[in-house]
């Protein structure tokens, strides 16, 4: 009878301290939520998250225009499907520049391979071409839009820049007329970079939290405009991976037209093996 009375007695004070350090554990910080993003990635990382990330930058999702100056600039959906593919195929996973952002700080997990794909200036193939084949697989885009591009003809209307918002794209600012920032006086400098982002969150009421400097062009001055307008950070034209511990100088690897699927994946391997 003794020894029943101090197993239940010893039980007892087992299911106390169980509950007791159930109920002192630290609450998960929640994902920044992703279109197609794998369940399995709901915690947010545990040890180093400062691992830097490939950005691709993408330019027109089409043939190129007979004459056009800038051929490379041009990548036929055909060829884009193939990119995609590949990087599929080898366990790339797309996700948001914010997302990558929150991860660099701790607040989000990403995918084993991550990826973000960007798309400069607005055309109307990212939503013709690109989103299609990025919606099949659940992945994102990032629209780096210059805003006088949607009033081109060949640039996005309104309803397609939110269509591809709604399949989880981000929007981000890429100026309003794509000038040499480092040319510009102060006035039409904050112009350019603040009234592009303030725009685009009347326009689209989404975060704007990223800028991308027009043909990479940018010193000092320009930096500390975009931080002064409230970015979180910003991307550049130049080569290698994207580190958080120069958020506003965030490198890219540019995707030309010229490039053939061999030498896009040799171009993709090159900077994620350094």
């Amino acid at each position: 009878m003794l020894a029943l009375l101090l197993a239940l007695a010893a039980g007892g004070v087992a299911a106390f301290l169980a509950r007791r350090s159930g109920s002192s554990r630290p609450p998960r910080t929640p994902r920044q939520a992703s279109a197609g993003a794998p369940r399995a990635e709901a915690s947010p990382p545990l040890g180093p998250h400062d691992e830097p990330v490939p950005i691709l930058m993408y330019h027109v999702i089409a043939a190129p225009i007979a004459g056009t100056p800038y051929p490379d600039l041009y990548l036929p959906k055909g060829e884009f499907a193939a990119e995609i593919a590949w990087l599929s195929a080898h366990g790339y996973h797309a996700v948001t520049l914010r997302r990558v952002y929150d991860y660099w700080h701790g607040a989000a997990a990403l995918p084993r391979r991550p990826v973000v794909l960007s798309f400069d200036d607005g055309y109307r193939s990212h939503y013709t071409n690109a989103l299609p084949v990025l919606r099949a697989r659940g992945w994102p885009g990032v629209l780096n839009l210059k805003v006088k591009n949607l009033e081109q003809p060949w640039g996005p209307l309104p309803k397609h820049v939110r269509a591809l918002l709604a399949a989880g794209w981000e929007l981000d600012a890429h100026t309003i007329t794509h000038p040499d920032l480092t040319t510009l006086d102060d006035d039409d400098l904050r112009r350019e970079v603040a009234g592009s982002r303030q725009i685009l969150l009347r326009r689209f009421d989404v975060p704007v939290d990223f800028f991308c400097y027009p043909s990479g062009r940018y010193d000092a001055r320009v930096v500390a405009a975009v931080r002064a307008a409230g970015y979180l950070g910003a991307t550049t034209t130049r080569y290698g991976l994207a580190a958080g511990s120069e958020p506003y100088t965030l490198k890219r690897v540019r995707v030309n037209g010229s490039d053939t699927i061999g030498g896009f994946a040799l171009k993709v391997q090159a900077v994620t093996q350094r």
